[in-house]
């Protein structure tokens, strides 16, 4: 595993996550330009995250038995077909599919994952990894100011044109320069291999607890994604798009702390990365309750909030990585993807809590929900035993 090809990895995960968001400021846009109904809006964003869940779920775990690059790479070409209808279909249900279809196809993210970490060696394995989630994070944080950005300038079509053009350069490079992987188990069957799938989640201690712990900070994050953006554009703050936009950016930077983690994890500190990581998200919302909404200081608290919360689950996400790739290898697509549904699944949470405390208690009873979910994981992980592999 040469640092190039880690780059290489890292840049592929950033530019394929990103299609899981670009829709999301551009919601009223596009919505308005396919006449959707307002109570169907929402299906701009949702259809491809759950076309992203169902791919997690029935395409990831086909790393176990289909040769690993053939795999990416046709999850990719269908991400770069449903870009490309997202970019010239005129009509809602065209619309739908096609974001259904780059869901499914940006599952691809998660087939590279337990790619990067198999060349990896037990020694360098965390660190690889944080690389690679640091471009997930940046992808995902990138893109919504991106697509703001180009949608100003030459319109909301052209921003999954954009996409489509990135996708397919990096697509080309990933051919010419991946080498193959090829599966342990190629003689399992698909439908064996889906079954087996509920008891790993059954049995497996080390999965279970880190998809739960990753879940409820997930459902953090995105309460928080979801909420800020209404409170900076606001009364209390009165803030612009671009504003807005420049507000994603300096989330980014949280994404640093990716590498680092995984560091920690080879050196066999998992366990006090952890609580770091679960602890800093509690403190980042208790900042929101210090200072007068609506003030200078307020709004420095909600950027450091912004990226003590991108620092946390990001960090958190490798350490849990890093402990579910240590197992069999020949279960690694398996295990990730189970890993990747039920963070999925608290992310959706979290952005649903968010929305609803939002509208009932306003910023501050947002925060009290958004403390609580690290709050409970780190309950939970105090739980845990010490027996050294999680």
């Amino acid at each position: 595993m040469t640092q190039g090809l880690v780059v290489l990895l890292a840049s592929a995960i950033a530019v394929i996550a990103a299609n899981l968001y670009y829709a999301q400021p551009l919601i009223t846009l596009i919505s308005a330009s396919l006449g959707m109904p307002p109570e169907a809006a929402g299906l701009v964003v949702t259809l491809t995250q759950m076309g992203y869940g169902m791919g997690v779920l029935f395409i990831v775990p086909l790393g176990d038995i289909v040769e690993t690059r053939r795999l990416l790479l046709s999850a990719m070409v269908l991400a770069i077909f449903g870009l490309m209808g997202l970019a010239f279909v005129t009509h809602m249900v065209p619309y739908f599919i096609a974001a259904f279809a780059t869901g499914l196809g940006t599952s691809a993210v998660q087939i590279i994952m337990p790619y990067g970490a198999h060349f990896a060696s037990n020694e360098q394995r965390g660190q690889v990894i944080g690389s690679m989630t640091s471009g997930l994070m940046i992808g995902i944080m990138l893109s919504r100011p991106v697509a703001s950005l180009i949608s100003e300038w030459l319109g909301w079509h052209a921003v999954f044109i954009v996409a489509a053009a990135m996708m397919t350069i990096i697509a080309i490079i990933l051919y010419r320069v991946l080498p193959p992987r090829h599966p342990v188990n190629k003689d399992l069957r698909y439908g064996k291999l889906l079954k087996s799938m509920a008891t790993l989640f059954a049995t497996v201690t080390v999965l279970r607890r880190r998809a739960i712990y990753q879940g409820f900070l997930f459902g953090a994050f995105c309460l928080f994604w979801t909420t800020s953006p209404m409170l900076l554009l606001g009364p209390d703050f009165h803030l612009s798009q671009v504003a807005v936009a420049v507000f994603a950016l300096v989330g980014v930077s949280g994404a640093v702390s990716a590498p680092y983690a995984g560091k920690a994890a080879d050196r066999g500190h998992s366990r006090m990365a952890t609580m770091i990581a679960m602890i800093g998200c509690m403190l980042a919302f208790l900042l929101n309750f210090i200072f007068a909404p609506g003030s200078v200081a307020s709004l420095v608290a909600l950027v450091i909030t912004a990226i003590a919360l991108d620092a946390g689950i990001t960090a958190n996400l490798v350490l849990g990585q890093r402990a579910i790739f240590a197992l069999d290898a020949g279960l690694r697509s398996r295990l990730n993807g189970l890993y990747i549904a039920t963070i999925f699944i608290g992310g959706a949470s979290g952005s649903a809590l968010g929305a609803w405390a939002y509208a009932h208690g306003g910023w501050w009873l947002t925060s009290w929900v958004g403390f609580a979910m690290p709050a409970a994981a780190l309950l939970f992980f105090l739980t845990e035993r010490r027996d050294g592999n999680s």
